[in-house]
């Protein structure tokens, strides 16, 4: 069994920072890529960024140059660096990841989400 565990979301004024994090555990072979997507309320799901296991980065253009997304692949740990966010940026952040469990077999697993707040 793998799971995906978030943590490092909150209430921020606007302008302000947060740094997310999402861990993969369980029986793991290993991690391919790992993202980061929101959801506000009444809104779809929707992308913020990705990083694959060799370091290449893929942001939404709404995050570009605000988010800065990172992993430890020793850890299997992603990160999320989240500055200058704005009251739009409100939404449950969720991690997600393509893991290779110890069977063979890749699936794509999601986190639990971590609510982001940001006031004006």
């Amino acid at each position: 069994q793998v799971q995906l565990v978030e943590s490092g979301g909150g209430l921020v004024q606007a302008g302000g920072s947060l740094r997310l994090s999402c861990a993969a555990s369980g029986r793991i072979s290993s991690v391919n890529t790992m993202g980061w997507y929101r959801q506000a309320p009444g809104k779809q799901r929707e992308l913020v960024a990705l990083v694959t296991s060799g370091g290449a980065t893929r942001y939404a253009d709404s995050m570009k140059g605000r988010f800065t997304i990172s992993r430890d692949n020793g850890a299997n740990t992603v990160y999320l660096q989240m500055n200058s966010l704005r009251p739009e940026d409100t939404a449950v952040y969720y991690c997600n990841a393509d893991v290779r469990s110890l069977t063979g077999w890749t699936r794509n697993y999601w986190g639990q989400g971590t609510q982001v707040t940001v006031s004006s």
